[in-house]
């Protein structure tokens, strides 16, 4: 019997399957998210479901769709997705939706993210700890049970979202680059082509180096994690041989996208957010822009100085989302390389974020590596995860270490010092780690602070 209080995270489903869950527990959350849509008055008669490149995504799918059936709901089934394309169908459908992805996860995960018409997202407090509990009772009580199929619609939306995508950003008068992807056989391969390249519309001034584009839920080559540094080796040194312009790195369900400097380094997902925000502020003058509380002080700052309203949410994509159509907010950026679009419906996607910063390259004559240094103005640990077993209980043990320091307790603990270093310790809301992030004005400040909190985090 699955225990869905250990896959339903703060803001979606995650888990190993089947021993976490299985098609009957995916039938039993389908049945839930339906009778959450009737409670919450959501319009319309269906859902749009899709899935990625994952093995279990068919069937999974196939049994939440069922459950959702039975609640009185047809099914609009988009087979591959890629997330932001779900949040595509559910904006332009004015449809509720379901993502079968785990995202970064290795191959045995799977999950699910959900949202409500409009891409409007589905988090602990906004239906998914009711979701939760209405489908373990049902697991609970035996009343779950396999149905047969959906009645569904299949729709490919894939041109329709790649058009849509190409009327925001306009890349047809930019100089020509070549640029390296690596999609990490994750959906990025399925989308690349498409919006960038020549797939389904005109051909853009882009010479793309594909690497991994072939869909492969077992990640043969490396994990479709950009986050860790290890995942970025190959992108790095194909952008280095092939002599390209930049490389872009998407996760799995192609929502996250990094970005690598003609040098082969590591655009910090902070410089990206200062760089579309500026490219937001001049099209939407004093605009309100989102950040968390972990990017870089520099995107607060760069913010104020073209002229918008910077406002800082917690880290999580319902969080930033909720938050940004409280404000009305143009753009949102996180430190995990997740961008947030008003004009995409408040959601995240990845390629709208590369096809900025191809758009910010392709439009002046210096290289990336110049451009983007104008908005990297102080150091940066990264995202530093440690395993502890009193989370709670370390993290005031580390405030109390430094009574100096200026706290907020947004989102984890952050201490800043007065000579401009950070940090903030939080707990993960997927697994049983602390996340450090530091920043500083110096390496050598950056340093000696990382490794303080470390060992204390670690002692």
């Amino acid at each position: 019997m699955s225990d869905l209080s250990r896959i339903v995270k703060a803001y979606d489903v995650r888990g190993t399957v089947p021993d976490q869950w299985d098609e009957r527990a995916a039938e039993a959350l389908g049945v839930a998210f339906g009778q959450v849509l009737r409670a919450f008055g959501e319009p319309g008669d269906a859902v749009v479901i899709g899935h990625d490149m994952r093995a279990s995504g068919p069937g999974l799918a196939a049994a939440f769709a069922a459950g959702v059936a039975a609640e009185g709901r047809s099914v609009i089934e988009l087979g591959l997705a890629s997330t932001d394309m779900l949040y595509y169908a559910s904006g332009i459908l004015g449809l509720p939706g379901a993502m079968f992805t785990a995202s970064h996860n290795p191959a045995r995960y799977n999950g699910i993210k959900m949202c409500l018409s409009g891409a409007r997202p589905v988090g602990q407090d906004s239906g998914l700890a009711e979701i939760r509990d209405r489908a373990q009772a049902l697991l609970d009580s035996g009343a779950a049970r396999l149905r047969a199929d959906a009645p569904t619609e299949r729709r490919d939306l894939r041109p329709q979202y790649a058009a849509h995508l190409r009327t925001l950003v306009d890349l047809a008068g930019i100089r020509p680059l070549k640029v390296v992807v690596d999609a990490g056989n994750g959906m990025g391969g399925w989308t690349v082509p498409s919006v960038l390249g020549d797939a389904v519309l005109p051909a853009l001034p882009l010479e793309i180096v594909p690497l991994y584009f072939e869909l492969d839920g077992t990640f043969p080559n490396h994990e479709a994690n950009p986050l860790d540094p290890a995942n970025l080796v190959d992108l790095q040194r194909a952008v280095r041989e092939h002599d390209a312009d930049l490389g872009l790195a998407f996760d799995g369900d192609a929502d996250r996208c990094f970005v690598v400097d003609e040098r082969g380094e590591a655009v910090s997902p902070s410089a990206i957010t200062a760089l579309v925000a500026v490219r937001e502020l001049a099209r939407h003058p004093g605009s309100t822009v989102i950040h968390n509380p972990i990017t870089s002080r520099a995107v607060p700052e760069i913010i104020a100085e073209h002229g918008g309203k910077p406002v800082v949410a917690r880290v999580g994509h319902s969080f930033i989302k909720a938050e940004m159509a409280r404000t009305n907010a143009v753009f949102g950026g996180e430190h995990s390389a997740h961008y947030y679009f008003r004009d995409f419906w408040f959601a995240d996607t990845g390629m709208l974020a590369a096809m900025h910063t191809l758009a910010a390259l392709g439009e002046q004559g210096l290289p990336l590596s110049e451009l983007t240094s104008k908005y990297e103005r102080y150091v940066a640990s990264g995202e530093i995860n440690s395993t502890v077993a009193d989370q709670a209980a370390k993290v005031a043990e580390v405030r109390a270490a430094y009574p100096q320091a200026t706290a907020e307790e947004l989102d984890g603990l952050t201490l800043s010092f007065p000579d401009g270093a950070w940090f903030n310790l939080r707990a993960s809301n997927t697994e049983p780690l602390l996340r450090l992030n530091v920043e500083a004005p110096t390496e050598e400040r950056m340093i000696s602070l990382r490794d303080e909190v470390l060992d204390r985090v670690r002692r």
